[in-house]
């Protein structure tokens, strides 16, 4: 018989959900049995799917690690910006740790989870989604295999999507670095990470480029009200009309749950929302600071070379180009089912390989999302064997490349990863 994990979870938002009901429908592994949430609707709604009893119902997350130890695992989807106190706490009560990304929104405190980590003993996961997804890990496979021979130099985009942009890193919880954390760390550390672990090198230095273009306030037409509901004059032709991605559309649950932070919420509590939060507000007037493009240039051990690239101004969506001694690899991530194609260099051929079966990729990342809460009870219980699962001091030390890009960013200098790691000085 399988063991059961016992769950806590903080932070009820739309990660916190997410997780969680991929646990409920593995109930033979795990059992949620206490939740910490701010918000009532969202608490509610915890309880309920899980049948968790009120009094392990928190709306402060302090007072539930108060009782104690009282699970195998805690699951930490608070704001970024709140991600380093809980799981201080957990790690301090002993606990098992799945934390969303990122870390902390610093160095320093990145550095302090994985110490606490070290020194006590637990399992601290992040959650670099991308690396349990089918293509990811099939790409990974094909490197272990040697199918591609030494990788000499890798190109990788993240395509946002504008929409995605407007939503999450203009008008939403994102858009502010002050409110919440870099760009770079916050969208793109899954990407940074997954370049690390297919190249399997550490990276040496580091230089980036990238600034907030469009979504500005020189950019709004003249004639453009404060809030879309008011009546603007090029509603009909805007991408980013407030009323039409959030009101008029009724299929987009992500988008109408995120601007009244209601589950399942009415017409008129998402007009009141656009009424009243930056969620309604003129994309172009908003205050937002984090980049809408961003490059990346790095030069990793042994020579190898990689670009990442993120930008908003596309349908979105993920690709990658490896080339390797022996063959170049060339595959994306997207709502499309598509193979990876290797071209090989002796036969002068190109072969495709599958990713997934004639249902596409699973929802959630392209099958992130459950492929993590998979890998992680078979981390837990002593009995995972791949190789996506990668402890804190790996994530953290991968979280260190999108600081020290924003650090050449900034400075318009090319970054020595060890130096900058040294300046930092970080406790022992």
């Amino acid at each position: 018989m399988e063991k059961q994990l016992s769950v806590v979870l903080v932070g009820a938002g739309d990660r916190g959900q997410t997780y969680t009901d991929i646990m409920r429908d593995m109930p033979d592994k795990y059992k949620v049995v206490a939740v910490a949430e701010p918000l009532s609707s969202r608490r509610a709604y915890v309880r309920d799917r899980h049948g968790i009893p009120e009094e392990r119902c928190f709306s402060d997350w302090k007072d539930m690690f108060a009782l104690g130890k009282i699970a195998d695992l805690a699951l930490i989807c608070t704001l970024d910006k709140d991600h380093f106190e809980p799981a201080m706490a957990a790690i301090a009560l002993h606990y098992d740790v799945l934390l969303e990304k990122p870390v902390a929104p610093d160095p320093v405190r990145c550095e302090a989870v994985a110490q606490a980590a070290e020194a006590a003993g637990v399992k601290v996961v992040v959650c670099h989604v991308l690396r349990y997804t089918p293509l990811f890990t099939a790409i990974k496979r094909l490197v272990e295999e040697d199918r591609l021979g030494e990788i000499i130099s890798v190109n990788h985009e993240e395509n946002v999507g504008n929409r995605h942009q407007s939503h999450s890193f203009v008008r939403g919880n994102w858009g502010n670095t002050g409110r919440s954390s870099n760009m770079l760390l916050q969208k793109s550390c899954h990407d940074l990470d997954i370049l690390q672990w297919l190249i399997g090198k550490k990276c040496r230095k580091i230089q980036s480029f990238g600034s907030l273009r469009y979504f500005t306030r020189e950019n709004a037409p003249a004639d453009a009200p404060e809030r879309c509901i008011d009546g603007c004059p090029h509603g009909e032709s805007c991408p980013y009309n407030a009323v039409r991605l959030y009101l008029d559309d009724k299929k987009n649950a992500w988008f109408r749950e995120a601007c009244t932070r209601i589950p399942s919420p009415s017409d008129s509590e998402v007009e009141q929302a656009l009424r009243t939060t930056q969620y309604g507000k003129c994309v172009f007037k908003c205050d937002n600071d984090a980049v809408d493009h961003q490059t990346v240039n790095m030069l990793f051990d042994d020579g190898v070379t990689a670009t990442f690239t993120m930008c908003a101004f596309n349908r979105g969506g993920r690709y990658i180009h490896i080339m390797g001694t022996k063959r170049e690899l060339r595959a994306c991530l997207t709502a499309d089912e598509e193979p990876i194609r290797l071209y090989d260099f002796e036969t002068k051929t190109t072969s495709e390989i599958p990713v997934s079966g004639k249902e596409g990729l699973p929802s959630g990342h392209g099958g992130g999302d459950r492929g993590i809460i998979v890998s992680l009870y078979d981390y837990l219980t002593g009995r995972y064997s791949g190789s996506s699962i990668s402890g804190i001091r790996i994530s953290v030390d991968n979280h260190l490349l999108a600081f020290a890009a924003e650090e050449s960013r900034h400075k318009g200098t090319v970054v020595d990863v060890d130096a900058y790691r040294a300046g930092l000085r970080i406790p022992e």
